[in-house]
């Protein structure tokens, strides 16, 4: 049973980890945990024969320049007249980068039935990430369930399962509580702990592209173009070496961008891996060699349908791991996943087959 109390209160929400850890955390925001449960104290809910689901829902407040908060309030009645015969409801708001992770790892620890990202993909990622802890899932004796009301800037995993930005929708999956397991993809760098990820994973140009979009948000879906338009300038396409599944290296030149896909969509909705499947534990890699800008200008529909595997200079296969390096050695060959900055070449991307369970 969690130990979030379930009467409205404003308490200091502290994720608790180990002291090498709690070192590195951002100042946490208050929580507010929600009155449910058959219409009486929450402390009579939960000591009742019939146990209530222990549901977490970590919201991003900024997200979608502040939309996310905005329209997380105007769900909450209908979201506790729908769970709250049936679910302990507890909220809480990330206060900054990686918060989301450790109010993940504390409701795991503490035995949540699911923790539910409300936000973007950003949100989503910092969740997830959540799910482990130095390289091993959190928590043995049970397994949480992932869940995503979507609301944000881009909400790009959504569009895999056909999901809408319909936070209503959302919670009708979530009331249903249908589980299935889903793929998770994870990075390693040599020296580096594990870093997790669901959605696409990319390396050059669209990395660098979504490292700029970034500071675009207040934009909307028009930071990924502003992105896009400064990451061209100085641009390079540069020669690589990847090796797949542990064979041997083979080296792909002139490459402008290399996405490895769990699901199939990134930057607003471009269609990059159509292949992905986040169930059949496989990733999709998808490279795109000696584009020029105006590549991207003519071929951006196809980009966006998913039809671009037949352009010349377009390759696509399925891994269970690939190593990715640049020749040069330059270090300046940038490397994100769902829209997360994480770096730079090399690395290396590999899939955890049905490593979640996730409310579908």
């Amino acid at each position: 049973m969690l130990r979030y109390s379930c009467c409205i209160s404003n308490r200091s929400y502290e994720a608790k980890q180990p002291p090498f850890y709690r070192a590195q955390r951002r100042v946490s925001s208050g929580r507010i945990t929600l009155c449910s449960g058959g219409g009486g104290d929450g402390a009579t809910a939960v000591s009742s024969s019939s146990r209530l689901r222990d549901l977490v829902f970590v919201v991003n407040p900024q997200g979608a320049n502040g939309r996310t908060a905005k329209e997380w309030k105007k769900l909450l009645p209908y979201l506790r007249s729908r769970l709250g015969e049936d679910c302990n409801i507890c909220e809480s708001l990330t206060s900054g980068p990686s918060h989301a992770i450790d109010i993940t790892r504390e409701a795991i620890r503490d035995g949540a039935d699911a923790v539910i990202a409300v936000g973007g993909d950003g949100t989503l990622h910092e969740v997830v990430n959540g799910f482990f802890w130095e390289g091993k899932p959190v928590g043995t004796s049970h397994s949480a369930a992932l869940g995503l009301i979507p609301l944000g800037t881009g909400s790009d995993f959504a569009r895999t399962f056909g999901w809408k930005n319909d936070p209503c929708e959302a919670v009708e999956r979530i009331a249903k509580g249908i589980r299935s397991r889903v793929d998770v993809g994870v990075i390693d760098q040599e020296g580096r702990d594990s870093h997790y990820f669901i959605n696409v994973a990319d390396v050059h140009l669209s990395a660098k592209a979504g490292f700029y979009a970034s500071k675009y948000k207040k934009f909307g879906n028009l930071c990924y173009v502003i992105g896009a338009l400064q990451a061209f300038m100085g641009h390079d396409n540069r020669d690589m070496r990847i090796k797949v599944n542990g064979g041997e290296w083979e080296v792909y030149p002139q490459v402008t961008a290399l996405c490895v896909g769990n699901a199939k969509y990134f930057g607003g909705g471009m269609k990059i891996t159509p292949n992905a499947d986040p169930g059949n534990g496989n990733l999709e890699v998808v490279v795109l060699q000696d584009f020029k800008w105006y590549d991207f200008i003519l071929k951006l529909h196809k980009l966006y349908n998913g039809t671009h595997l037949s352009v010349n200079n377009v390759s696509s296969r399925s891994v269970q791991s690939i190593e990715v390096e640049e020749i040069s050695e330059s270090g300046s060959i940038y490397v994100q996943s769902d829209g997360e900055h994480l770096g730079f070449l090399p690395r290396k991307f590999q899939v955890l087959p049905g490593a979640i369970d996730m409310i579908s």
